[in-house]
């Protein structure tokens, strides 16, 4: 089961972090993996490390989008599988947030999972068949934290357009359907210091941060031909975060 041989798959945001974990995941399961990204370094060093090819993208580009579809399309003959993962989330506090902070989460987290959906969806449509999985967050849809405010509204919007995209290519043969990470250990986490990682585990009923690949793990299961019959859900992987009502519910 969940055997993604012969698959061809486009990881955005592929580089590094959760997307680095999707990659190995995708790519441990049988699939094609491109790892595509605006790091070209990193990425070339990850394609490399996993053994996928790698290809430079901006997704706040509709035709850098489409051109990189169109890219994979005429290397491997079609696209299987769309893990549309990159994101941001830089902080800024609602009294000093400037349009630039906000246009800025929102072109990359929401506008780029459109751009790369809509792509996506013209060159899977001629086959009937293809998988799109967006990573979201618990952040903004269930959640909130503060000087997230933006991050959040792009990660609940991410979810709105998921459902509506669903719905337009659902008898086609093609699901969409979202991750919802907590914390995962990456480098970007890791860049908020020790102080924030320690309150965030103590917030986790498992005791620990998740792994890059325990997203990965959702998303293989999705892109999967087993997963044909959902389609605009979401899969919350967060070690039971959202679960307890207060701090004193965790054991």
């Amino acid at each position: 089961m969940f055997n993604l041989n012969q698959q061809i798959a486009i990881v955005t945001g592929g580089a590094k972090g959760i997307g680095k974990g999707i990659a190995k995941v995708l790519k441990n399961a049988g699939a094609t993996v491109i790892i595509a990204d605006i790091d070209e370094k990193q990425g070339e060093l990850t394609a490399q490390e996993l053994g996928c090819a790698f290809k430079y993208v901006d997704v706040t580009s509709q035709a850098a989008c489409q051109g990189l579809i169109d890219e994979v399309v005429q290397t491997f003959g079609r696209l299987d599988i769309l893990c549309s993962n990159t994101g941001v989330f830089p902080q800024a506090s609602l009294s000093e947030m400037t349009e630039q902070d906000w246009d800025f989460v929102h072109h990359i987290n929401l506008k780029g999972t459109f751009f790369m959906v809509q792509a996506a969806l013209k060159a899977m449509r001629p086959h009937e068949y293809g998988r799109i999985i967006i990573t979201s967050s618990i952040t903004g849809p269930i959640t909130g934290y503060p000087n997230w405010s933006h991050y959040g509204a792009s990660k609940a919007g991410q979810l709105g357009f998921m459902r509506s995209a669903a719905l337009e290519c659902a008898n086609q043969g093609i699901t969409i359907n979202a991750v919802m990470p907590g914390n995962i250990l990456t480098e970007g986490l890791a860049a908020q210091g020790e102080e924030y990682l320690g309150q965030m585990t103590r917030s986790i009923p498992t005791k620990k941060l998740g792994k890059p690949e325990d997203i990965g793990y959702a998303v293989c299961f999705l892109a999967s031909k087993e997963a044909s019959f959902i389609t605009g859900q979401t899969i919350v992987v967060d070690g039971g975060q959202i679960l307890p009502e207060s701090p004193e519910a965790i054991l």
